[in-house]
């Protein structure tokens, strides 16, 4: 047993040397700007609550209401008694929701979005004569699932349609998938979701889009990367998670009946887990009526302007800021160390900003990770602009 603790230990003593330890901070209020983290007030720009939803009054009544109708707890798998009321109309809910962008369109709920990335591709690529073309930057999900799944893998390069277009050309597998973030998570960035479903539909290949960073935040009414793209497809594969601009939890997959009715079948992700707790899908049925209605569409365009008076109000000379026009926006310092020292002074002054670092970006490029919120008020913007300018002056 020492050898093994040992073995441990020098493991972790590695991830230290090289700046790679990952803590946690314990939040003691609900998810919001402000938040009370280990005894301390904070304001916050690491969330993925993109619209503040999470702590929305409708949501966390229709929460408290779900709780009361179904209980704490589903108690068994969708297959075996899981699935209750509360699931089967939040499915209903979202077919309707990305009906227009998918044909004969059906919906599944998943407990993570995880979950929904790794059933997607396991169950589309099932088959060991299927192909998975992957882009390089896509979640860890996304690469975990074309992992489990039978079919070959190929990774095309960030955002490079014409490699991906020569990759399919040479392809003789009779299953295509290409899969896709729709935004990228670390870097902000939207993948050329309508080249990519023109190569997808000149190939006969499916196109899986990980709408985790979209859904609820892109398109006039919040459907996501595919309103946003004005996008219509039987090939699209639609997977939205329901954790971030929805503000609860889990995720789901929409797309044409038939592909859905696979996973129920096959999808050993939805099989065999337990369901979630019904009154999350609940709660996610006022989410999905608030994103849809005008005050969501008041929300996303706050966010809008708060993303401007971000890119407005920043003056890098040193760090680096990649274009981005969502509500992530990374700020590439370089070496890890300097990241962490960074989002340390931050901290300080009471902002928590999060340093990223390898392996979920590339060596080289730790970055500040800022996420905006449309319940961020312009003073908190304005607060962060001028403490990074400041920061990075100090640093010079």
């Amino acid at each position: 047993m020492p050898d093994l603790i040992d073995n441990v230990r020098a493991q972790l003593d590695a991830l230290e040397s090289h700046s790679l330890t990952r803590r946690r901070r314990t939040a003691e209020t609900p998810c919001a700007p402000r938040q009370i983290v280990d005894g301390r007030e904070l304001l916050a720009f690491c969330s993925n609550d993109y619209l503040g939803l999470a702590a929305h009054p409708r949501v966390v009544e229709a929460l408290r209401e779900g709780a009361t109708l179904y209980g704490a707890g589903s108690g068994a798998s969708h297959l075996v008694s899981g699935h209750s009321r509360a699931h089967a109309e939040l499915e209903e809910r979202l077919a309707a929701f990305e009906a227009p962008h998918l044909e004969s369109s059906r919906a599944l709920y998943f407990c993570t979005g995880y979950m929904a990335n790794l059933a997607a591709l396991t169950g589309l690529g099932a088959t060991a004569d299927a192909m998975i073309f992957s882009e390089a930057l896509n979640h860890a999900s996304l690469i975990d699932g074309a992992r489990l799944a039978r079919a070959g893998v190929t990774v095309y390069p960030h955002g490079d349609v014409a490699a991906l277009e020569a990759q399919l050309e040479a392809s003789v597998a009779p299953v295509k998938i290409v899969v896709t973030d729709s935004v990228f998570s670390m870097d902000g960035d939207l993948a050329p979701l309508p080249a990519l479903l023109a190569l997808c539909e000149r190939h006969g290949a499916w196109l899986v889009v990980d709408d985790a960073h979209g859904f609820g935040v892109l398109g006039d009414a919040g459907r996501g990367a595919l309103e946003h793209f004005g996008l219509r497809s039987p090939n699209i594969v639609y997977v939205g998670t329901l954790g971030k601009a929805a503000g609860v939890g889990g995720a789901f997959i929409a797309a044409h009946e038939a592909v859905i009715e696979l996973m129920i079948q096959r999808a050993r992700p939805y099989i065999y887990t337990t369901a979630a707790a019904p009154a999350l899908a609940h709660a996610l049925l006022a989410s999905v009526d608030i994103i849809e209605g005008e005050e969501g569409a008041a929300r996303r365009a706050h966010l809008r302007a708060l993303i401007a008076q971000l890119d407005d109000g920043l003056r890098l000379e040193r760090w680096q800021r990649p274009a981005s026009t969502t509500a992530i926006q990374p700020i590439i310092i370089g070496a890890n160390d300097e990241a962490l020292a960074a989002a340390a002074r931050l901290h300080e002054q009471g902002l928590w900003v999060p340093a990223i670092r390898p392996p979920t970006v590339a060596v080289g490029t730790a970055r500040l990770r800022v996420t905006l919120s449309a319940a961020h008020t312009e003073q908190d913007v304005a607060q962060l602009t001028a403490a990074l300018n400041q920061l990075e002056r100090m640093r010079a």
